[in-house]
C-alpha cells in the first residue's frame, strides 16, 4: 500500500521567484521555425567565438583532474592586469554566480536592495532569493540613466545597490561626470555592486568604474566577465574585485569549492593573453553596430544608444509578435516583457550576413 505523499516546505521567497528571461536555443528555434539556418541574435554571445590562443590552450586540459578551487593562475594573470592585490579578486562560474554569492553573503531577510529598472534580471531575482525587497529605479523617457532618481534611491541607504553601466539590457553607459555623483551619493552602510560585463565593449570616453571606485573609499564590487568580448559564454567564467579582502572571503564562502571548472580557468588564461583578439572583435562588432542603428533608424524605429554589443529596439507592437515575426526568418532575439517596455526587443549585433538578414526581416515587420 502506497503511504500518502506529503509535501515538504520550500523557501517562499524562492517559490515567489519571477522567472529569468533567457534567450531560446538555436535547438528550439530549429524546431519551432523550421528552418536550419539559425541566426542566434539573443544572448549577447560573440559572433566572432573565442582568441585562437584559447582553443590551443585547452588541448593541455586533463579532465579527471579537479579544477584549482582558489584559481590562482587566473586571479594572478587578473592581479597584473588590473593592479589589483589578487586577494580582492574571486572568481566566479560567470559573473552571475558572484551576484549569487555576494547577495548570500551580504544580505539578511528584510534587508532593501535597489537596481536600475530595465536591468539584469538576476540583479533583482538573487536578492529576492535572500528574503531582501527590491526598489526599482526606472530609466529615463530617453532611454538613459535618470541619475537623479538614483541618487535620491541612494539617500534611502539600502543595503546593495545594484548598478550595472553598460547598461543591460538597455545599452547607454555612465559618462564620468553621472558615475561620480551616485558615487557620491552611496551611503557607507550601502554595498554598491557595479556590474561591467559589457566594459570591453564601452568607447574610450566611458570611465573605469574599477578605477575611480578603487580612490572612493566606498565599499564596492566591480563584476567583470568573459562571456562577451572574449567569447568563453559556454565556460561560464567571470569575476568580481571587491573594495576589500574582508568582503572578498565573505563572499568566496558563500560559494561553492571548484565552482570554476578546468577549463574555463585555462580558456581566461589564454583569453586574457591575447587582448589583441579581443579588441580586434571589438572594432569590428562597433562598426556592425553603427551600420545597424542606421538601418533602424532609417525605418522610423527608436534604438537606445549603446556601448554594449548589442541595441534596445522600441518596435512599435508587442514584443511576443515581433520574436515571432523574425523566429519565422530563422533569427532569434529577446522579446522584452517587463512592465512599461512591453514593445522592446533586444537584438545582438551578429555577423555582418546575420544582421543584413534581420534587418532584412524588421524591414517586412515594418511594412506590416
Amino acid at each position: 500500500m502506497d503511504m500518502p505523499r506529503i509535501d515538504i516546505t520550500l523557501n517562499p521567497n524562492v517559490v515567489a521567484l519571477p522567472p529569468y528571461n533567457a534567450g531560446m536555443n538555436i535547438a528550439a528555434a530549429r524546431k519551432l521555425s523550421g528552418r536550419d539556418d539559425i541566426a542566434a541574435l539573443a544572448s549577447n554571445e560573440n559572433p566572432d567565438g573565442c582568441s585562437p590562443k584559447v582553443m590551443a590552450a585547452l588541448t593541455s586540459l586533463n579532465p579527471s583532474r579537479y579544477s584549482d578551487p582558489a584559481c590562482t593562475t587566473l586571479r594572478a594573470a587578473l592581479s597584473a592586469k588590473l593592479d589589483v592585490a589578487s586577494d580582492r579578486i574571486v572568481i566566479g562560474n560567470g559573473s552571475e554566480e558572484m551576484i549569487a554569492a555576494v547577495c548570500r553573503a551580504v544580505l539578511c531577510p528584510g534587508a532593501k536592495v535597489a537596481m536600475v529598472a530595465p536591468g539584469f534580471g538576476l540583479h533583482e531575482i538573487e536578492a529576492l532569493a535572500n528574503g531582501a525587497t527590491v526598489d526599482k529605479v526606472p530609466m529615463g523617457t530617453d532611454l538613459d540613466f535618470d541619475v537623479p532618481a538614483i541618487v535620491a534611491a541612494l539617500a534611502r541607504a539600502p543595503a546593495i545597490f545594484f548598478l550595472s553601466s553598460p547598461s543591460n539590457p538597455v545599452g547607454p553607459a555612465l559618462d564620468i561626470a553621472s558615475l561620480e555623483r551616485i558615487i557620491a551619493a552611496v551611503a557607507q552602510e550601502t554595498l554598491l555592486v557595479l556590474d561591467e560585463a559589457y566594459f570591453e565593449y564601452a568607447d574610450d570616453e566611458t570611465p573605469d568604474g574599477l578605477d575611480i571606485l578603487s580612490r572612493s573609499g566606498l565599499n564596492h564590487v566591480v563584476l567583470r566577465t568573459f562571456s562577451k568580448a572574449y567569447g568563453l559564454a559556454g565556460l561560464r567564467v567571470g569575476y568580481a574585485v571587491f573594495s576589500d579582502g574582508r568582503l572578498a572571503r565573505a563572499v568566496t564562502s558563500s560559494k561553492t569549492p571548484f565552482n570554476v571548472n578546468a577549463a574555463a580557468q585555462i580558456a581566461a588564461v589564454a583569453a586574457l593573453d591575447d587582448e589583441a583578439w579581443m579588441t580586434a572583435s571589438v572594432a569590428s562588432m562597433a562598426g556592425e553596430r553603427a551600420r545597424v542603428g542606421e538601418a533602424l533608424a532609417s525605418m522610423g524605429l527608436r534604438a537606445a544608444k549603446s556601448q554594449t554589443n548589442f541595441l534596445f529596439i522600441d518596435v512599435g507592437i508587442d514584443s511576443q509578435n515581433a520574436f515571432d515575426h523574425v523566429l519565422s526568418h530563422g533569427i532569434i532575439i529577446k522579446p522584452w516583457k517587463e512592465r512599461g517596455y512591453e514593445t522592446f526587443i533586444r537584438m545582438t549585433i551578429g555577423r555582418p550576413a546575420e544582421n543584413d538578414r534581420f534587418i532584412a526581416a524588421l524591414k517586412l515587420l515594418v511594412a506590416g
